[in-house]
């Protein structure tokens, strides 16, 4: 898609999920890729623009820059907690940059690093399915990946991780990117089989098994339920959606396109109880059978998936000593906690926001998990950058993508420019006279522009919107 995507200060950015080119060198400089761009010689003969290539590039679009291994001379550990876009994203920026020291990386899943958002698209996959990478390439180039490894506490001051397992690790760096849990539901009968969150491969496939012909029951409007509605249309016996406001997406999309978006729900079927919550799960024999409403409403429930939010995984730093907000992370403009030596990034990184003039925030976005995780690696070689990425985010449902770029918390109005019964138009998020994000739908590549005139520095105006 880059032909239409977006050309501005030397980079090209893709129009569907906002990733970055250099445009000389087709180096990646914005996620969520992972890869680099190939590069072609270019001249101008007689007024024809001449492309010198082959084949063989032609047939790869992909390119990974050159990357070092370890040098058994050099001692120095840089360890990374954490298995997810932060995590191999630093881990492969250590190595692109040159370091030969031994890079480690712990996750307490059993998979190797793996696309986490297709989770909710398709339920069905496998971990290796999902892989980023296969094992080979870890081995290349001497990433160790320790999978079922568990971290229980760090202690700063020694620069020592300790596992579940009983084993330490002393570090000279760490990057800390175990990101969030799915918030479980609270109420009575949560226990019961087949109330599920969504977390894994493996939940995913297990909730794709049960819910099949059966009686689906979402609780949550965030993206992962809606997705998981959008995936069990037409599967399931019947979907229902429980939600706690007036209109799924409400906070951050605003009435309006949330609204479009419930509509496009119930042509497949799904039937929304919003306004409501759960009261109490009931079951027979220990297995889920119904869902009972705030509102008196009971439905009827073979499976339930919860997706109410996240909270970080973060309760094994308690006696670490590092700074916190809400159990996220405090870190600086470079990525660094408040302890030497210790890095965050992703969903547990509370960051300032250039864009919002140095406000921290902490957001659940894979695109800036991944930038958070090539600014940690960078300064872990103290190269001091600062952080500097604006937040992109894409939801697909039913063939139909929207695209979202900026931090629209706290907006006061919606302006709409085109047709939301047809699906196609632009969202801006207002606040005064300030446009503090973009949302659009088969409108491309208007969110491209408008994240590269925020990562310009630039604000866009309401007249500019009107």
């Amino acid at each position: 898609p880059l032909p239409i995507g977006v050309l501005c200060n030397g980079r090209v950015r893709c129009p569907w999920h906002g990733a970055c080119f250099n445009s000389k060198t087709g180096d990646i400089e914005d996620f969520p890729g992972l890869d680099s761009l190939p590069k072609f010689e270019v001249t101008v003969e007689n007024d024809n623009v001449v492309v010198k290539t082959n084949k063989k590039v032609l047939e790869k679009p992909k390119r990974m820059k050159e990357m070092s291994c370890h040098s058994p001379d050099n001692d120095t550990v840089y360890l990374i907690v954490g298995g997810g876009g932060a995590a191999i994203t630093c881990a492969e920026t250590l190595r692109q940059e040159g370091f030969k020291g031994k890079v480690v990386m712990a996750t307490k899943e059993p998979h190797l690093p793996y696309d986490r958002p297709k989770l909710s698209k398709a339920l069905d996959s496998t971990g290796e399915a999902l892989a980023l990478r296969d094992k080979n390439f870890f081995s290349v180039y001497d990433i160790e990946v320790l999978t079922e490894k568990e971290a229980t506490s760090v202690d700063c001051p020694s620069k020592v991780v300790t596992f579940a397992d009983g084993q330490t690790i002393a570090y000279d760096k760490l990057l800390i990117a175990t990101g969030g849990k799915p918030r479980p539901c609270t109420s009575p009968g949560s226990d019961l089989e087949n109330v599920c969150l969504l977390r894994s491969p493996a939940d995913g496939n297990y909730i794709a098994q049960q819910g099949k012909g059966k009686n689906v029951v979402i609780v949550g409007t965030s993206f992962i339920g809606m997705e998981v509605a959008a995936y069990f249309a037409g599967k399931a016996s019947s979907v229902s959606v429980v939600g706690v406001s007036s209109t799924p997406f409400g906070r951050v999309l605003g009435e309006q396109v949330g609204s479009m978006l419930r509509k496009m729900h119930e042509e497949k079927g799904v039937k929304f109880y919003m306004n409501n919550g759960v009261v109490e799960f009931k079951g027979e024999n220990g297995k889920l059978k119904e869902v009972v409403l705030q509102s008196g409403e009971t439905l009827p429930a073979d499976l339930c998936v919860v997706g109410i939010g996240v909270t970080p995984n973060t309760e094994f730093l308690s006696d670490s000593g590092i700074e916190m907000t809400r159990g996220a992370l405090d870190v600086d403009k470079t990525m660094q906690t408040s302890q030497d030596h210790v890095f965050a990034a992703g969903d547990i990184a509370h960051f300032p926001l250039p864009m919002a003039d140095g406000e921290k925030v902490s957001i659940g976005h894979w695109q800036l998990a991944k930038a958070h995780g090539r600014c940690a690696a960078l300064n872990m070689l103290g190269q001091g950058v600062e952080f500097n990425s604006v937040p992109f985010f894409w939801t697909m449902q039913y063939g139909k993508s929207l695209r979202y770029a900026g931090y629209g918390a706290g907006f006061e109005d919606v302006v709409i420019e085109g047709s939301l019964d047809d699906m196609q138009f632009v969202a801006y998020y207002v606040k005064g006279d300030d446009v503090l994000a973009v949302a659009s739908m088969n409108r491309d590549p208007v969110v491209a522009q408008a994240a590269e005139i925020m990562h310009s520095g630039r604000t866009l105006s309401r007249a500019d919107a009107e």
